[in-house]
């Protein structure tokens, strides 16, 4: 039987909030509005781009919607190619984890809300490319919680829905993990609360990097 383990990204395996926040708080600038707070903007982290300001903004249309969505991607572009992006580095013990989890005979995978380009942009940053062997990423699927991603991580593994954890730090992924009919591991290092995951229908809860290991096994 082939065990999948399939990651979130932001919140989960890197801490990258403050280029999100920034972001975001450019976008809304140039559209001449004022910025959600950034408790609010981190609420939104792992839905697709333009759902997430649909959340934030929801009184605006959704051609604004998609033209603040560039906005957002021009001025994290602008963060990284001008060097002022803040350092995104792996929550502690990530590495050693995905090290062991392969080891024990996991196939790893990436279900994100980030792009094709930041997903690959984060991951070659930190040596991490050749790890997972299926990545999903906003640009071909609709948003979380829609399941579409994650049945796509499971079917490129060749692994099934009852042998598969997504694994994650919002209520987003706990949802859509269940909608796939996989197993919803929350992590209560990133941007939701461990009420929310449980809200969400999250099996179990990770405190500790560490402790993924033994919640999967």
């Amino acid at each position: 039987m082939i065990r999948l383990a399939v990651f979130d990204c932001d919140g989960t395996l890197v801490d990258s909030q403050a280029n999100i926040c920034r972001s975001m708080e450019e976008a809304f600038t140039v559209a001449g509005l004022v910025a959600p707070p950034r408790a609010a903007i981190r609420r939104i982290v792992g839905l697709s781009l333009v759902e997430a300001i649909a959340v934030l903004l929801p009184e605006a249309d959704t051609a604004q919607h998609r033209r603040m969505a560039q906005d957002y991607k021009d001025a994290f572009f602008h963060l990284r190619t001008t060097g002022e992006m803040e350092e995104e580095p792996l929550f502690e013990g990530i590495v050693e984890v995905l090290t062991t989890l392969a080891d024990d005979g996991w196939r790893l995978g990436v279900a994100t809300g980030k792009s094709d380009r930041g997903l690959a942009h984060i991951l070659a940053h930190h040596g991490l490319a050749d790890r997972f062997v299926t990545l999903q990423t906003a640009d071909r699927h609709p948003s979380k919680p829609d399941p579409a991603m994650l049945l796509a991580a499971i079917a490129e593994a060749g692994a099934t829905p009852d042998a598969t954890a997504m694994i994650g730090d919002t209520s987003f992924d706990m949802a859509m993990a269940k909608a796939a009919g996989a197993r919803a591991v929350g992590v209560a290092w990133g941007y939701h609360t461990v009420g929310d995951l449980a809200a969400a229908g999250a099996d179990v809860v990770a405190d500790r990097v560490p402790a993924l290991r033994h919640l999967l096994a």
